[in-house]
């Protein structure tokens, strides 16, 4: 079976969510244009479920790690 152990905390999740809220916001009230809003789209979809698993997998390629569990 393959775990995936949390490197983020409780705070930069929660930052994730209202980022990744932010970045839809502003999609869905056309500030974006273009190849952008994809980019905006994905970035937010990212920062979501990156929030909500608590696995970031850049974070885990340069050896971060979330020690309070």
């Amino acid at each position: 079976m393959f775990f995936l152990k949390r490197n983020l905390p409780t705070w930069e999740r929660a930052a994730r969510i209202i980022a990744g809220i932010a970045v839809g916001a502003a999609v869905v009230g056309d500030l974006t244009t273009g190849t952008v809003t994809w980019l905006a789209l994905a970035t937010a979809a990212t920062l979501v479920l990156t929030a909500f698993v608590g696995f970031c997998p850049a974070c885990a390629m340069v050896g971060r790690r979330y020690l309070d569990q």
